[in-house]
This record gives C-alpha cells, sequence and structure tokens, in this order.
C-alpha cells in the first residue's frame, strides 16, 4: 500500500486524506538479468574506498574504531514490510551497541531503507543520498532500488544490503565505517529453494512498542506489467508458521497489543511449502491474548478466493480484525489484462459482495490506478462506476508512474493533463459520500495504538479497523476502551470514553528504543536464543579483532 516513513495509515488526524498507507509493492535496462540475479558468483565485494569518493569524509578518531560505539540514523520509505526490516537492522545495531538517533546531524553513518514502487519514493531516496554525501556521512543502503537496480548510477561506490541479507547489517555497517565499500545481494536458500528471507527471531527495536509488524513471505507469484518490486523481492518464499507463531508470542510476551501481518500479497502464504494462509491465521489466533488483535495485510485477488469462507470465519473472531485491503487497480477486464493481474472484474467483485455478505461492517480498501498506458475513457469510467458502486471508505489514487525495466514503461503513455484529469474526477467521486457519519451515537470497543499526527488525540480502531480518535490521556494508550461515538467525519470518528479501560495483552510494553528479546523470563524460543548467543559472540570476536589491529 504510503510511501514516506511508514506509520499505520491510520494515525491522521480527522482532517488527513487517508486513514492506511498502501502496503502493496507495486514492480530499467539496469536491472540484473535472472541469470545474473541468481547465479552462484560471491555476493559480498569489499573495495577499498578512493579517498575522493565522498568529500569532506571525516576522520574517526581512533578511540571511535571499536565497533558498535558510533551512531546510526536509520530512514525509512516503503510499505510495512520494509517498515519491519528497518525495525530489525535497527535491533541487531543496538544488540550490537551502536547507538540508534532520530537525528542526522548526529549520526556517524546513515542507513537509507528505500522504496521503489513509484518515482517520487525513489526520488527522495536520491536526493537524501546526495545530502548524506554532502554531509560527508558514511552510507548504507538497504531495501529495493539498490536490491532491484544495483546498476543504478546513483547508488555506485555505495554499500548496499540486499532484502534477504537484513540480518549480516552489523558486518556491512562496520565495514562501511572503516572506509569499505561491501555489497551482499544474495537470495537466501535452504535445500536449493528460496525462503522467506532473515530468521524472524532476530533482535529488533519497535517503532511502535505496541505494534509488531510480522513478513509472513516475501515476493509474490504475480508478473504485473508496472511492477519493480518483484525485481527486489522475486517469487514467493514463505516463513514457516512455527517461526511466525514463535515470533507472535515474544511479542506478546514483551507487551505488543496488535500486529500487523505483512508481505507483498499474503494471500499467497504457503504455496510453496505446503500449507495456506488461513492454516497459518487459525494457529495464530489461538495465541493471541484477549483484548489484544490482528491485521491482516495485503492480498490480491486470485489467491483469495479459495480461502473465502474460512478468512470470513477466522475474521469473526474477536481478535482478528474485520479488515482486507484488496486492491484492484482497475475494473477494465481489458486493463487488467494489460496489467497481468490474473482476475476480472467478477472476481473482484465476488470477493466484495462473499466478505460483506458473511462479515457483516467488515472494512475492504481497494487501490486504482489512474492513466495506465492502455486505459481508454471507457475503460476508466468503468473503473469509476465499480467504485461509485462500493464506495470504499478506504481508497488509494495513484497516477501511472513508469518504472524502468517494465513492460508497461515501454507502452506509450496517456497525456499528463489526461491522467490529472482522471485522477481528478476519481478523488471527487471519493470524496463526495461520507463512510462514517451513520455511526454516530454507536458504542464500540476500541484499542488505541498510537498519537495522531497533530498531537491532539490517541488513535484508536474499532473491530472494523475503522479510525477512532480519543482523548489524549495516557491512561487509554495500549489500552482496549469502551466509547460513544459522539463525531464523525470523512476519514474517522471522535470517541467519547464511556466506561473502564481493559488492559489487554500480557504485560506492560517495552519502553520505546528497547530491543525485542531481551531481558525475557521465560518462553523464549531456543533458536532466538542460539541467534543471540551467536550475535553476542560475534560481538566479541569482533571487537578482539579490532584491538589486534588497533
Amino acid at each position: 500500500m504510503d510511501v514516506e516513513v511508514v506509520h499505520d495509515s491510520s494515525t491522521y488526524s480527522p482532517f488527513c486524506n487517508e486513514i492506511i498507507n498502501d502496503i502493496e509493492d507495486l514492480i530499467s535496462s539496469q536491472d540484473l538479468t535472472p541469470k545474473d540475479r541468481y547465479s552462484s558468483r560471491k555476493n559480498v565485494k569489499v573495495q577499498a574506498k578512493k579517498k575522493n569518493k565522498i568529500e569532506n569524509q571525516p576522520p574517526i578518531p581512533i578511540g571511535e574504531n571499536i565497533p558498535g560505539t558510533q551512531k546510526i540514523y536509520i530512514g525509512t520509505w516503503g510499505c510495512a514490510h520494509n517498515s519491519s526490516d528497518s525495525e530489525y537492522m535497527a535491533g541487531q545495531l543496538a544488540a550490537y551497541g551502536y547507538k540508534l538517533t532520530e537525528d542526522k546531524k548526529e549520526a556517524d553513518l546513515i542507513l537509507l531503507n528505500s522504496c521503489t514502487v513509484k518515482s517520487p519514493a525513489e526520488d527522495h531516496f536520491r536526493n537524501e543520498i546526495e545530502s548524506a554525501k554532502k554531509q560527508g556521512k558514511h552510507l548504507v543502503l538497504a531495501g529495493c532500488v539498490p536490491q532491484g537496480a544495483p546498476k543504478t548510477s546513483f547508488i555506485q561506490g555505495l554499500s548496499i544490503i540486499g532484502v534477504q541479507q537484513i540480518d549480516r547489517v552489523v558486518e556491512v555497517v562496520e565495514e562501511t565505517l572503516k572506509g569499505n565499500t561491501v555489497k551482499l545481494l544474495g537470495t537466501k536458500k535452504e535445500n536449493g529453494k528460496k525462503i522467506g528471507g532473515a530468521s524472524l527471531l532476530l533482535p529488533k527495536v519497535r517503532r511502535n512498542p505496541l505494534i509488531e509488524i510480522i513478513a509472513i513471505n516475501t515476493g509474490c507469484l504475480n508478473q504485473c506489467t508496472y511492477c519493480k518490486t518483484k525485481h527486489a523481492r522475486g517469487d514467493l518464499g514463505s516463513y514457516p508458521p512455527e517461526e511466525i507463531i514463535a515470533r507472535a508470542k515474544q511479542a506478546f510476551e514483551e507487551g505488543v497489543v496488535e500486529i500487523w501481518l505483512t508481505s507483498e500479497d499474503t494471500g499467497t502464504y504457503g504455496r510453496d511449502i505446503g500449507t495456506t494462509l488461513p492454516e497459518l491465521l487459525w494457529k495464530l489466533v489461538e495465541v493471541i491474548p484477549k483484548g489484544c488483535r490482528l491485521r491482516l495485510g495485503m492480498t490480491n485477488p486470485p489467491y483469495i478466493l479459495e480461502h473465502l469462507e474460512e478468512i470470513a470465519k477466522i475474521m469473526g473472531d474477536d481478535r482478528v480484525y474485520a479488515f482486507l485491503h484488496v486492491p484492484i487497480q482497475s475494473a477494465s477486464d481489458a486493463v487488467l489484462s494489460d496489467m497481468k493481474r490474473e482476475y476480472c472484474r467478477e472476481d473482484f467483485e465476488n470477493v466484495v459482495n462473499f466478505l460483506r455478505e458473511k462479515v457483516p461492517g467488515i472494512t475492504i480498501a481497494t487501490d486504482i490506478i489512474c492513466g495506465f498506458p492502455t486505459e481508454t475513457e471507457k475503460d476508466f469510467r468503468e473503473t469509476l462506476d465499480l467504485c461509485g458502486k462500493y464506495k470504499f471508505p478506504s481508497l488509494f489514487i495513484n497516477q501511472f508512474y513508469p518504472r524502468p525495466g517494465t513492460p508497461a514503461a515501454l507502452l506509450a503513455r496517456v497525456p499528463t493533463q489526461e491522467v490529472k484529469q482522471r485522477t481528478k474526477r476519481l478523488t471527487e467521486l471519493f470524496h463526495s459520500y461520507f463512510p462514517y457519519e451513520h455511526k454516530i451515537g454507536e458504542i464500540q470497543e476500541v484499542l488505541a495504538t498510537e498519537i495522531s499526527h497533530d498531537k491532539k488525540y490517541y488513535v484508536a480502531h474499532n473491530k472494523f479497523y475503522e479510525q477512532v480518535l480519543i482523548p489524549l490521556k495516557e491512561e487509554y494508550l495500549g489500552k482496549m476502551v469502551k466509547i460513544r461515538v459522539v463525531k464523525a467525519s470523512k476519514f474517522s470518528m471522535i470517541g467519547e470514553p464511556i466506561d473502564d479501560v481493559v488492559m489487554p495483552g500480557l504485560r506492560a510494553p517495552l519502553e520505546k528504543g528497547i530491543v525485542s528479546g531481551v531481558g525475557l523470563e521465560e518462553g523464549v524460543d531456543d533458536k532466538w536464543l542460539y541467534g543471540l548467543i551467536v550475535l553476542l559472540a560475534s560481538v566479541l570476536l569482533r571487537i578482539l579483532w579490532n584491538y589486534a589491529y588497533l
């Protein structure tokens, strides 16, 4: 699905324009060929930097050469999957001893985790690189831009860590601080088969201590003609159910009250390892404490159709949000065919109609791309018709961006002014209806997890993942609160608490910035303990090695 620094898309004030971010990762003559990408060549390349590569490079005093003593700034763009990756990288760096900072100016090294869905996000990424260079900062690049197009000119001469190599971030950062360039772009495999990626049981630092983001799989099964993320995330690779369950249990032990399941397409989960999304969800429901909730991430229509009965039953459980993000992109079958979306309008409508019937009140969010190269006025009117029919409370409207190296980028484009007009017409339709006015006076139970951007409210969500703003009183954060809806706007409701709060979960959450997993007394998975021991041993060996050369 928003592609600035990712926060819960629902943390907007009553006057913002969206309630959640688009968690769908969409996919250059610069891209690696499949042969290059998956060959058995070495993945690590260490090169001594020339002194004139980065102007004004500050010398690090001899005492500061000790690994783990520098300050690191991490910037993130893109989907919830990217946000999760950044949390894991932050956790490993903090566990090693590096200090995380939110001030780029005081950082010794800047780590930028990029998104390649849209051109503006990539432009912002490039600008941040140039800014960091001018300040003489050490740089490490991560995410879908360098992974999908490592030959891109503006990332040459800089350290790169691939989307499946985030468990080696300490190694990359340490070498970069020494003045070396490191590139890790390999794909993780077991028995010759792609897996989900780095272990889910690594240390992490959650952006929000109340919310755990779990990537259940990486990559997808589609070949959408406009999508560049496929170049970076590749084909489907699912995590084992037991590893996902272990991560969820650990999160709840640390005071998390809300879990987000994310991936490029959650509906495809398990197809490569002999299981299914519903099987995973039923196992997860068993370990969710009373008062806590789970949010299922984006799924494309073809892969959720066969699971509709089970998904409806699962969303009937009070611990699961009755919310689903199902992007249609266009309501024209001709355009969908040109996009290689592998479904038709009727398939999408079957999903929406079934879930609305079986799960009354469910929130269905969807995405639209305006101005795909083959979209005609007739095609666009079909999209307007569908959006008018269903009046989606969450509608993500995007103009088409030609991404280098994708088939759609080679097609003749719809004139820019026409694309803008179509975007404007769809936006006006979206703003013509108000989905929450009929809820004024309702009594709801909401879970408060964040502070609104205007700092005036806590942001909470009801069973249908609809945004409800409640008073900014500390005792409400992280709690289940019974409220009466007293006001509604286009994007949210305002709730007035009417009863005592309920403390969900197992214990108070970790303090912001604390590394996940440290200090648990019992119930910690053996695999996690093993990973921590390995990390600590690595720290000791590297410190001894560095002292030997001081």
